[in-house]
């Protein structure tokens, strides 16, 4: 069956990092805006130092020049960031960079201060003559950071103001990455700027075509296509946060069918409770991994409902297999199970380009209080079960 194509913002704006083998730092302190770092004394080589530059009779300051290759260390920060809370501090500097030998009438690319971010636009360029534009946005990607709107109009004019943009170049146009439009407000920018905004294509590996064909884009450009790969590739940021937790969670299922009046028994608690240790792990595999490889061939459009829908078949194979007979703990397991993968799964919605801002939010203001409830009922289920087994009711 082949996907549909999804006519709508994605996190393709999640990019890649340049880094050294010395590994990323997040500074402390903002360094001036063409600091040059020191000479280094390890295996680390600092990005090349322009020195400085006349440009249209005003003396710019050392600009850093990045490369448009990637090293190890590049591919590695990827993976990192890819499968860990490593992305949180995986920054460059906010400020102007240099592309190969860019002059007066290069083009200014906008890029948020994700290393990721920076990183596959600069792969992206290569070949090219051309500044980068870093607008802080605290180390969140372009799309995200639109909709935080720290990749935004106020941030934009300022930066652009800041490295003296009117003087680099004699041009007035910017290149901004379609995902981050929601957070620029063009009329403003070129009001306050004088900078016309020119909204890039979706992919930034489609920025050379869109150059050359007169900063036009097709509707190919223009169109998101979230595969089933593009889909894979995230599942493990969603997996990773949750398993963290995990451990905390086997801990209470032990406990819960371990305990006794006079305390609690080992035996009891591995063999009442490794069923419904596995259940959790399988409901964690269906919200952050099944739903979002099965996305568009999953039912309804919530993700909320959709993460419930394969969390309850995930759940119904494998509780035929455990074979679950006391009636408490069957209606706890087709409760509590599907709507733990489908909370899991909405948390994907972050990543997607299947809905939107407002749709996420109408989702949570039905789905929480249903989850919030499910808990309370799943609590009570086992609890009453226990009881039962200690002979008191």
């Amino acid at each position: 069956m082949e996907e549909p194509t999804v006519k709508k913002r994605v996190r393709i704006g999640d990019i890649r990092k340049q880094t050294s083998c010395c590994g990323p730092k997040r500074d402390t302190e903002q360094k001036p805006l063409f600091y040059q770092e020191p000479t280094p004394t390890s295996c680390c080589e600092s990005p090349e130092i322009k020195s400085e530059t006349d440009i249209s009779g005003f003396v710019l300051p050392v600009i850093q020049t990045v490369s448009t290759d990637w090293s190890f260390e590049d591919y590695l920060g990827q993976f990192r960031c890819r499968t860990s809370s490593y992305r949180n501090s995986y920054i460059v500097n906010p400020g102007l960079y240099a592309i190969g030998n860019p002059d007066t009438n290069s083009d200014v690319f906008i890029s948020a201060n994700y290393k990721l971010s920076f990183d596959i636009l600069r792969r992206s360029l290569k070949g090219m003559n051309a500044w980068i534009l870093v607008l802080d946005t605290n180390g969140i990607n372009v799309w995200c950071a639109a909709g935080k709107r720290t990749f935004g109009t106020e941030e934009l004019i300022r930066r652009i103001s800041e490295v003296h943009l009117d003087k680099v170049v004699r041009h007035r146009r910017v290149i901004v990455p379609q995902l981050g439009a929601p957070g620029i407000a063009a009329h403003l920018v070129v009001k306050k700027s004088g900078f016309r905004v020119y909204y890039g294509p979706v992919d930034a590996r489609d920025l050379p075509a869109y150059i050359a064909a007169g900063y036009k884009a097709t509707d190919e450009m223009r169109t998101v296509r979230f595969t089933w790969l593009d889909r894979l590739v995230l599942t493990p940021m969603e997996i990773n946060p949750v398993m963290k937790k995990f451990q905390l969670y086997a801990l209470i299922v032990l406990i819960v069918f371990g305990i006794q009046p006079y305390g609690i028994i080992f035996r009891d608690a591995l063999v009442g409770g490794w069923p419904f240790i596995f259940l959790g792990l399988i409901s964690v595999l269906a919200g952050a991994f099944l739903t979002p490889l099965l996305l568009p061939f999953v039912p309804f459009r919530a993700f909320a409902i959709k993460g419930w829908i394969v969390g309850f078949i995930s759940v119904f194979f494998i509780q035929d297999m455990i074979r679950i007979t006391d009636k408490s703990l069957l209606i706890f397991t087709y409760l509590f199970f599907p709507l733990l993968s489908s909370y899991i799964a909405l948390q994907f919605t972050g990543s997607t380009a299947f809905t939107g801002m407002s749709g996420v939010k109408k989702e949570l203001r039905y789905a929480l209080p249903v989850y919030k409830a499910a808990a309370a009922i799943s609590f009570l289920l086992l609890l009453i079960y226990r009881v039962g087994q200690w002979g008191l009711l």
